[in-house]
């Protein structure tokens, strides 16, 4: 056999014929080249979506997002970590994302540790001294710390604004009556914009527990849906974001593909008098009506379980929940 070093190239330790080895390296340049363009595509794919979404991010550049971030979702590690990823990627470009959390799972294991008995009053947790210092600590405390440090472990900033750092949220007892006395359960009052905004400003998410303080210092239980509405109001959000474990308002309750992605105001009251929307669904959605009338702009209901929700919600054509509009 002639001397492979002569014809330029060097042929294995456990010699072929040479047409044989040539053929397979010309299937392994194929190969690679396959591959090569699979990466070319997936990467203009990528690039098709960006600028798909850049529209949307021109147009809510420097606008408010107050995102409402259920207990439910506070026990979905993957699905937590995605949706400060989302609100990361929001500040990044320019959006001004403010988070508004509750914690009722945890509240319920903290009390369940503690021998404390959970109670509820249509909907409404019935919050004793006892309890209110067990929601105290898990709302202005650990969870409130927890999500600001997570946004900083994931190449964010945040700030945690609470009674044990700077306090936004005032308000008083909620009003109810003589024989469903709710305790320490408050309703929003007044809002201190301007420390939110300004954190907002310098590129910080702002972190607000669902606890609100009295005039004369007392501590209040509110519902993290009613705080995220005050919040968004005072700040004249463009948008307010529910993040929950059910996809949107759908025309089957019990089939998600049902989901309807667009409703205004009179559409969504329509379909409460016909018994579409019903049940727990009633209250969030009149509630969001009522908010609209106050100055915010639209506003979502979003299953925070789907990975990157909150982007494929705002920047995207479709969306994936339900927007509420005037």
């Amino acid at each position: 056999m002639a001397d492979s070093k002569l014809i330029g190239f060097s042929l294995p330790e456990n010699p072929i014929s040479p047409l044989a080895w040539i053929m397979k390296s010309t299937i392994a340049k194929r190969l690679v080249g396959q591959i090569g363009d699979f990466c070319v595509d997936e990467a203009i794919g990528k690039a098709n979506t960006l600028i798909e979404a850049m529209g949307w991010i021109r147009r809510f550049r420097g606008k408010t997002t107050v995102i409402k971030l259920g207990g439910s979702l506070l026990d979905d590690e993957s699905a937590l970590m995605h949706i400060l990823l989302d609100v990361i990627f929001m500040e990044s470009v320019g959006m001004k994302p403010v988070i508004v959390h509750g914690g009722g799972k945890a509240i319920n294991r903290a009390l369940a540790e503690a021998g404390i008995e959970a109670n509820f009053v249509r909907g409404r947790r019935v919050t004793d001294k006892a309890t209110l210092q067990v929601v105290q600590k898990v709302l202005a405390k650990d969870l409130n710390v927890f999500l600001t440090e997570e946004i900083e472990r994931l190449g964010g900033r945040g700030m945690n604004l609470s009674f044990e750092t700077t306090n936004v949220l005032f308000g008083k007892k909620l009003a109810t009556d003589p024989e469903e006395d709710l305790g320490f359960v408050g309703e929003v009052t007044r809002v201190d914009r301007s420390v939110i905004e300004g954190l907002s400003y310098t590129d910080q998410v702002p972190v607000i527990p669902s606890m609100c303080e009295g005039a004369n210092g007392e501590r209040y239980n509110v519902n993290a849906d009613t705080a995220a509405m005050a919040v968004a109001q005072s700040l004249g959000a463009e948008k307010l974001v529910f993040l929950s474990d059910v996809n949107g308002v759908r025309r089957d309750k019990e089939n998600p593909d049902t989901i309807i992605h667009s409703l205004s105001a009179n559409d969504a009251r329509q379909l409460i008098e016909e018994g579409v929307i019903d049940a727990g669904m009633i209250p969030k959605v009149e509630a969001c009506i009522e908010t609209l009338g106050r100055g915010v702009r639209k506003i979502h209901i979003v299953d925070g379980r789907l990975r990157h929700s909150l982007l494929l919600e705002i920047f995207t054509t479709s969306g994936v929940g339900t927007e509420i509009h005037s």
